[in-house]
């Protein structure tokens, strides 16, 4: 399995913006192939365990961490995927404007999985 993984920063007063995005990029990525899609909101951040999401990321006051993750069966069909998605007029519609978090506080990256249970 392959899967990409993204945080980022949200405010809290752009929430229904970013779930309504959230639905939306799971309907098309799902349903081009994606294996499993989720969208995950910060709840209990400030933890003493290695540094806390809050400080990480810089929230400020008002702010939460995002997570979220899609799933593949490998990199190459998640290349194959994310070429159908970018071309599916719902998401190429999308500019860096109407993006409901901060895009330059985004992180993101590819990752084999090494571990299933």
């Amino acid at each position: 399995m392959y899967v990409d993984g993204f945080v980022f920063v949200v405010s809290k007063k752009k929430m229904p913006a970013y779930l309504r995005l959230a639905r939306t990029a799971c309907k098309v990525w799902m349903e081009h192939g994606a294996l499993e899609y989720k969208e995950c909101v910060g709840d209990h951040l400030n933890l003493r365990c290695g540094r806390p999401f809050p400080r990480l990321m810089k929230l400020k006051r008002g702010e939460t961490a995002c997570f979220s993750w899609v799933a593949y069966k490998s990199r190459k069909h998640r290349d194959q995927v994310n070429r159908k998605v970018m071309e599916d007029k719902r998401i190429a519609s999308l500019g860096a404007a109407d993006m409901p978090f901060d895009m330059k506080r985004m992180s993101y990256g590819g990752f084999n999985a090494v571990v299933e249970g």
